[in-house]
């Protein structure tokens, strides 16, 4: 895994605790008028930071190389291992799990040459 990103084995990163919701594209066409002639906007409020925030940061800002041997699709691909405080993440609730303050986040590898 280290390959992947700088030839580092380990990274101490800070994230925001709180992320904005994931956004859809801008419309085509201006956004319809309310029926007092103003403009509608979407509500949007935030969220707090859990694993899938984690695994897309690290693709735009650590990752230097060969994104599809880290993820596949819109998480880690198959063969990765993801521990959470040393529990596999899927007894965390996998991509949803919120991170906190301290969490220390593992990936490894399960996939090697011959």
């Amino acid at each position: 895994m280290e390959l992947l990103f700088s030839n580092k084995r380990s990274h101490r990163v800070s994230i925001p605790a709180v992320v904005a919701p994931a956004t859809p594209p801008p419309p085509l066409a201006p956004p319809p008028a309310s029926a007092s002639g103003q403009e509608t906007t979407t509500n949007t409020t935030s969220r707090p930071s859990d694993v899938n925030y984690l695994i897309h940061w690290m693709k735009d800002n650590l990752l230097t190389e060969r994104v599809e041997l880290f993820m596949e699709g819109d998480t880690v691909r198959p063969g990765i291992l993801v521990m959470i405080n040393d529990v596999d993440w899927e007894l965390e609730g996998e991509g949803e799990y919120v991170l906190k303050d301290g969490d220390e986040v593992v990936f490894i590898s399960t996939l090697h040459g011959g």
